[in-house]
């Protein structure tokens, strides 16, 4: 048993997909637009396999994004200290918000974890 993906819901499409194939080096698939239901989404396929699921429909409403029941975070293993180091800094100069790190955590977990355009939270891990 595998998850299949993990989705969702973000205000600018376009710019959630720029941000994950940039950063993360996702492939896209070709945009799925529903006139009817008025809802949109792309396929963010990772090195890996795994894929993300970015949708936006008419009507979904933004909630408090880091104090909520439900999915906290996803985390993206980078491989290495130096990686996650590096995309940390990365992404701090290219003006992203980082919540913390990097660091090691009082478990021994190395992490850093940023905001990404909308504020969801990214864990980046060994």
């Amino acid at each position: 048993m595998r998850i299949e993906h993990i989705a969702i819901w973000v205000n600018d499409l376009d710019r959630m997909k720029s941000f994950y194939e940039t950063y993360f080096d996702c492939k896209s698939n070709n945009k799925y637009h529903n006139i009817e239901k008025k809802f949109e989404s792309y396929f963010l396929t990772f090195k890996s396999g795994a894929r993300l699921e970015i949708m936006r429909k008419v009507g979904i409403i933004q909630s408090n994004k880091h104090n909520q029941l439900g999915w906290a975070h996803i985390a993206i293993s980078l491989g290495s200290m130096d990686s996650v180091n590096h995309m940390t800094a990365r992404l701090k100069n290219d003006g992203y918000s980082i919540v913390n790190g990097p660091r090691v955590t009082g478990d021994g977990y190395f992490e850093s974890v940023i905001e990404d355009p909308e504020g969801n939270l990214i864990e980046l891990t060994i």
